[in-house]
């Protein structure tokens, strides 16, 4: 055919009108003779154009009648034309798989089984495809019989004629025919071995579940038992050669191709263990060593080849077993950890194309279903059905989910699943990933049924039903279970008390009792408030299930809600702002000491919402309105109540923002650099303190002297306080200077001088209900034996003549905090040739500090404390990491302007730079001092009180560790790293500091 050039044919734009994306190409192909009777026929072009790919359609037809003989080629196209079932069936499938069509081009008479169309035709079960497979008797014309078989399968899913359910059911049919056929080659090829044992062959995942993809592993499990008169060793070995042949047989690829995998490594011990065991062997296994992965895995567990009674004993002897798994002590972490695992083993790269694992993915709506199942099915037999819809459809029936939801979840997984049926149809080949390229997601929502704009309207179906799925565990889990508790529809559901408790606990509720009681006060009756926590605390009770401590998430949440009910902004504020429910969700549950804090001032659960409200406070803002307050105070006590009030509310800021940065959440992801972390909460707990001693102290100078003392006064801090590096639970430590004004006597300066700091001390430790702020004077001049306060030339003489050089060490870290800010600097200037001693320090004065350092690890370190993990004095910990920075501070601070600074991070940053240490040492005192540092802050926040050591329970240890970023059941990961890192520490401190 020719054409006026720049003109085009009228077949051309029929073909652009049919679908066809290369018009110009299938115009070549439509030239052939062979094609003739396609190209006049417009029944045939429009049924290509109906084809998800009409490129891949003409092109695979063209392919299969280049393959067939004259007779047969007029044959296959005179009933193309006059038979509409053929026509959809064979088209449909060329335009879906370019891999089907290979298969045809192959065997082009093969098309012949798409020709019936009878009623037995259109849902075919397992003994229809043995019929199938009939005749294949040796591995080859199995594979070729398997994909006759499929191709079947394929048309009729294409067409439509079976929906995306019946296709799987029918590949697991398939699956099951296949298995029996496979079996039967290997026991013909050895008969002796045959003779010897019974074997059943058992399938699992989604073939014993009967919704089996068109391209997965075919998970089995082997048992075997002698037949009489043959020993048990022999039988087995009989057997597992017999097994090991039906996979070869499977799994094989030849130029056939291949069927599927066949993969046994859901078997006791994996692939570590037996292929084949006795029935006794596995219940022995099932019964001691067993996980509950492997319990969860045997909930589809169906005897499909070989002894169909040795089968049946299996499944009958498991069954048990599964429906207790929920009972294990470790049903709970076990849970979690598999969850977890979904998402972490997905490369970044494909998180967002995966349809099985990703999330909102087919993963996440068969882990739910399943866990409901293993919870319920306890004592609800109808709920055991292998298959994800099956069951799903059960739970609903069972009221232990919402009919709407489970209806929901119910078309979102059947989508997906189609979407994964079509991806993998395409070449036959096992993915999960949602192809990028334009014209495979064009074929993709084609397939699908999607015309208009294939590739858009696919994305928003996809992310749509995704979205669905991401929030199952709100749907499934916790709506249904609120229903119930709450009576909102009586006789709606039948979830009672008990199978609501089922399910709190096998979230992780170790009281599920308490927990329905706190459910049913908070969310029931018809008030308004009632109702936004019922739409609130399924969303919450996920987050409080993803907590080392549910009990106490939801204890506080109630407290919480009990003290700030009748306050209009509370419950639209966690309703509203998705920041501030999630955030107060992950603060309840961490520890003690964030709960405490706010349960004192309710009213603070405000920050949370604010976008800027964790952020800390600038020293400025917070003397502003410390002094401000102190002004207005009728007295001292009233004032320093208020001051601190402050305190308490800005260290929950602190310590939310702690927590909200070391877990994360979905809006802020958990924060990367942990020494961010440890400096701002060093930062920001040292102005706090630093700010309520200064409005102790201008409240104690108001009540007796008015607004101005005899004397001027200042508070250094020292040690961490003066580090800035102070901790929840840290004391302050400080020295008191004072300087008499002109014209007033010394010794009456003194007077006021003790008089104030006795005052400041009483106010801060008034008691309250708020955190207490302990002032420690222990590290002035000649320790508690000492007087409190001294004059600036006091001090000036004793370090002239009595200083010792631990002195000079304490005051590495001195920093004036509070009041008069010339005698603080004054301070400073009078101390800095002791603590920088020019030329540095003499071999006396090292090896002095070596000693102390010493004998304060000989001596100090608690009876029975473990070295290893000591946070302040043991092995690589704190004291190490900062006698070793200090040292070197004391030996080169004097030429090294970097080493003047209070802080460890900055001074061993500085002696890095200044080629004092080595990067690497560096590195390694840096990570073990903010570890450290970490765990100290982690034990205050978890267990509400400070400590040097790991905690010896259990939950408070997992809580640690979630702190830390180790998920549950890592506890022990997180005590190794830890002496890892502390080790490498002490490694270098012996070197850097003994010289070793």
């Amino acid at each position: 055919m020719t054409t006026v050039p720049g003109r085009r044919s009228s077949t051309f734009t029929r073909l652009l009108r049919h679908g066809f994306t290369d018009p110009s190409a299938a115009e070549r192909l439509l030239d052939l003779p062979e094609l003739s009777s396609v190209r006049a026929d417009p029944v045939l072009l429009e049924a290509l154009g109906a084809t998800a790919d009409p490129d891949l359609a003409l092109h695979g037809l063209a392919r299969l009648v280049e393959a067939e003989e004259a007779d047969e080629r007029q044959i296959l196209l005179d009933t193309l034309v006059t038979a509409k079932p053929l026509r959809d069936r064979l088209l449909g499938v060329l335009g879906a798989s370019e891999a089907l069509g290979d298969h045809l081009a192959r065997h082009p008479r093969d098309w012949q089984a798409l020709v019936t169309y009878e009623a037995t035709d259109l849902h075919p079960g397992v003994a229809e495809f043995e019929q199938g497979l009939a005749g294949a008797d040796d591995p080859d014309s199995l594979r070729v019989a398997y994909r006759r078989c499929l191709l079947a399968i394929a048309a009729r899913d294409v067409c439509g004629t079976t929906d995306v359910a019946e296709a799987a059911a029918e590949l697991a049919d398939l699956a099951t025919a296949t298995l029996r056929a496979a079996l039967a080659i290997a026991r013909t090829a050895a008969p002796a071995d045959a003779a010897q044992c019974r074997l059943a062959v058992i399938a699992m995942g989604k073939c014993g579940g009967h919704e089996l993809n068109y391209v997965s592993d075919v998970d089995v499990i082997f048992v075997a038992e002698p037949v009489d008169g043959f020993e048990e060793s022999a039988a087995v070995q009989a057997a597992t050669r017999l097994a090991a042949h039906m996979m070869r047989i499977c799994s094989d690829t030849t130029v056939e191709g291949t069927i599927w995998p066949v993969d046994a490594n859901l078997r006791p011990e994996g692939r570590n263990g037996p292929l084949v065991r006795t029935l006794s062997s596995h219940l022995a296994y099932y019964q001691r060593w067993a996980k509950t992965w492997e319990f969860q895995a045997l909930l589809k567990a169906r005897p499909v080849a070989g002894d169909p009674e040795l089968g049946a004993e299996y499944v009958e002897a498991v069954s048990p077993l599964v429906w207790q798994a929920a009972d294990r002590e470790n049903f709970v972490p076990d849970v979690q950890k598999m969850r977890r695992r979904v998402i972490d083993n997905i490369p970044a790269d494909r998180v967002d194309r995966e349809l099985k694992l990703g999330p909102g993915g087919l993963r996440d709506v068969e882990f739910a279903v399943q866990l409901l199942q293993l919870v319920h099915g306890r004592s609800d037999t109808t709920l055991r059905s292998g298959t994800t819809l099956e069951a799903l459809r059960a739970l609903a029936e069972g009221g232990y989910v919402g009919r709407v939801d489970a209806a929901q979840l119910d078309d979102a997984y059947r989508f997906l699943r189609a979407m994964e049926h079509r991806i993998q149809l395409y070449r036959m080949r096992r993915t999960h990933l949602v192809p990028e390229d334009a014209p495979d997601l064009r074929r993709l929502g084609r397939s699908l049924g999607m015309r208009t704009d294939p590739i858009t309207e696919l994305n928003q179906a996809w992310k749509r039903h995704a979205s669905v799925v991401r929030r199952l565990h709100e749907k499934l889990f916790y709506r249904p279970l609120l229903d119930a508790v709450a009576q909102l529809a009586p006789g709606e559901s039948r979830l009672s008390a008990k199978a609501a408790g089922h399910r709190l606990e096998a979230l992780g509720y170790a009281d599920p009792a308490a927990a329905l009681r706190h459910l049913e006060a908070l969310s029931s009756g018809v008030s308004r408030k009632a109702a936004i926590q019922r739409t609130l605390l399924p969303v919450l009770l996920g987050w409080f299930a993803d907590s080392a401590d549910p009990d106490a998430g939801l204890l506080g949440f109630r407290k919480v809600s009990d003290a700030l009910g009748k306050t209009p902004w509370y419950l639209r504020l966690l309703r509203d702002e998705g920041a501030a429910a999630e955030n107060l969700a992950r603060v309840l549950s961490a520890g003690r000491l964030a709960p405490d804090l706010l349960l004192r001032a309710p009213e603070a659960v405000a920050i949370l919402g604010d976008p800027q409200g964790l952020k800390p406070r600038t020293r400025e803002n917070l003397d502003q309105e410390v002094l401000a307050a102190v002004k207005r105070a009728e007295g001292a006590e009233s004032a320093v109540a208020v001051v601190r009030g402050v305190r308490r509310r800005e260290l929950f800021r602190t310590t939310a923002a702690d927590l909200i940065g070391s877990y994360g959440t979905e809006e802020r992801p958990a924060e990367e650099d942990p020494g961010a972390l440890v400096d701002r909460v060093g930062n920001a707990v040292t102005d706090l303190n630093a700010v309520t001693i200064a409005g102790a102290l201008r409240a104690a100078v108001r009540e007796q002297w008015g607004d101005t003392l005899p004397t001027r006064f200042a508070v250094i801090g020292v040690g961490r306080f003066g580090g800035h590096e102070l901790g929840y639970g840290s004391d302050a430590d400080v020295l008191f200077v004072h300087a008499p004004r002109e014209g007033v006597d010394e010794q009456e300066a003194g007077r006021a001088a003790n008089a104030v700091v006795s005052e400041m001390r009483r106010l801060l430790q008034l008691p309250t209900a708020d955190p207490p702020l302990i002032i420690d004077a222990d590290l002035r001049p000649e320790g508690r034996s000492g007087p409190l306060v001294r004059t600036l030339a006091s001090y000036g003489a004793y370090y002239r003549r009595w200083s010792l050089v631990w002195e000079s060490q304490a005051l590495l870290r001195a920093e004036p905090v509070a009041g008069d800010a010339e005698l603080g600097r004054d301070f400073i200037e009078l101390i800095d040739p002791l603590r920088y001693p020019a030329e540095g320090l003499g071999e006396d004065a090292i090896r002095e500090i070596r000693r102390l350092k010493a004998r304060m690890e000989s001596e100090r370190l608690p009876r029975g404390a473990d070295p290893t993990l000591h946070t302040k004095l043991g092995r690589g910990g704190l004291s190490d990491v900062e006698w070793t920075v200090q040292l070197m501070q004391m030996q080169h601070g004097w030429a090294e302007p970097g080493l003047r600074t209070t802080r460890t991070r900055e001074a061993l940053a500085a002696a890095c730079a200044a080629e004092l240490i080595s990067g690497e040492d560096a590195q390694t005192l840096d990570e073990a001092w903010v570890l450290a540092t970490r765990v100290r802050n982690a034990v205050m926040l978890v267990r509400g009180r400070p400590g040097d050591t790991f905690p010896s329970g259990p939950r408070e240890l997992t809580a640690v560790g979630r702190y830390l970023g180790y998920e549950p059941g890592h506890v022990g990961d997180m005590l190794d790293d830890y002496r890892r890192i502390t080790r490498r520490a002490r490694a270098v401190m012996e070197e850097r500091f003994y010289g070793a």
